[in-house]
């Protein structure tokens, strides 16, 4: 491919090496951003400072090589039979990994890349001059929910991909169950920033979907002592990657993800998993018809150190909701794990790339 399209604009790479468009096209930030790493990229700069999401800790600026970025978009093109011309959508932040390895690939892979600025529904203000037609596609969860829930007439653009990766947030069981309608392959991703995206793909739909995530063949896992699973390959520029993801190994290749180990709670000295609570909570919430977001922290308790809570977006459930909410969680959850308290925000606080920013949200709360 000699060109791309950004918000509808259509741009050569020719142009985008010299930046000869500048004072002949209007651009906006984001535009400026996104061109300005597709001309590092097409002038062969060979390393790549990019911010941490931080979804999880406070983000931080971080190097990845031009090699193991190259590395990691080989892995994906391959993993996903993906072809010369083929079309991406491209509708994550360009700025984080997810976006940015999205425009990597479209280099490495000589795909024809279609780049919208990120939004909650991607294909609502798809450009008039754009491809009504896509190979592949990458999603956070909110945006695929989205898509589906809001544009059903557009479903035909998932149908027709050959691969559509969702990640950088947990899924939730409602979404694994509407996949299920879609024709292409859903694959759920695993990685990082520090890994240049994901290093492990597992099939949520089809009619074999994974058990396990399983990563690439270049890729080594082990656990620490912790239990938390370890990365070393290519992907990583063969440095070990210690990860704060608890893990069951399953294979040299395979494993299932458990949860974050700063996300357990010692409560009255039992370990919960924060994760596991949340995604019963995220159902029993749903089967309530209770159209909330929420998530799972702890608080300081004087006799059990720290105590489980339920943090909900929204207004107050009232005591009848919340005595049912109270059922369903006590039907699935042992007494450890069932939340103490519901505490309710108004609004949760989120990060660039679209994730709940649990720190910042609970400053409001305490």
């Amino acid at each position: 491919m000699d060109h791309l399209l950004l918000n509808g604009k259509k741009f050569y790479y020719e142009e985008i090496a010299n930046y000869s468009f500048r004072n002949s096209i209007p651009l906006n930030g984001y535009e400026v951003t996104t061109l300005e790493f597709c001309r590092n990229w097409l002038n062969g700069v060979q390393e790549i400072a990019i911010n941490t999401s931080g979804s999880t800790g406070a983000p931080k600026l971080i190097t990845l090589t031009r090699v193991q970025m190259e590395a990691s978009a080989r892995y994906t093109l391959q993993a996903l039979n993906l072809q010369k011309n083929d079309r991406a959508l491209v509708c994550l932040n360009t700025e984080y990994i997810g976006g940015m390895m999205m425009l990597v690939r479209g280099f490495v892979g000589n795909l024809n890349l279609t780049i919208i600025e990120p939004i909650g529904n991607p294909v609502k203000y798809l450009p008039p001059n754009g491809p009504d037609k896509f190979e592949f596609g990458s999603f956070v969860p909110m945006q695929l929910q989205a898509i589906i829930a809001e544009s059903p007439e557009k479903k035909y653009l998932l149908n027709q991909m050959k691969a559509i990766l969702v990640g950088g947030a947990a899924v939730s069981k409602d979404l694994i169950k509407q996949v299920q309608a879609i024709e292409a392959p859903v694959y759920h991703t695993y990685g990082m920033t520090e890994t240049s995206s994901h290093v492990a793909l597992k099939r949520l739909n089809g009619s074999q979907p994974d058990a396990y995530f399983r990563a690439a063949s270049s890729v080594q896992l082990g656990t620490d002592g912790r239990g938390c699973l370890t990365i070393t390959g290519d992907l990583t520029a063969n440095q070990l990657i210690v990860t704060n993801d608890l893990v069951n190994l399953v294979s040299k290749h395979e494993f299932e993800w458990l949860g974050r180990v700063d996300n357990t709670i010692n409560s009255g000295g039992i370990k919960v998993q924060a994760e596991k609570v949340e995604v019963v909570l995220a159902q029993a919430l749903l089967d309530l018809q209770l159209d909330k977001r929420s998530f799972i922290t702890a608080l300081p308790d004087d006799k059990l150190g720290q105590r489980v809570v339920a943090v909900l977006e929204g207004e107050k459930l009232n005591n009848t909701e919340e005595e049912a909410l109270k059922r369903r969680l006590n039907q699935v959850l042992n007494k450890y794990e069932v939340p103490k308290a519901f505490q309710y925000i108004s609004d949760f606080c989120t990060t660039p790339t679209g994730k709940i920013d649990k720190p910042a949200t609970l400053k409001n709360l305490l």
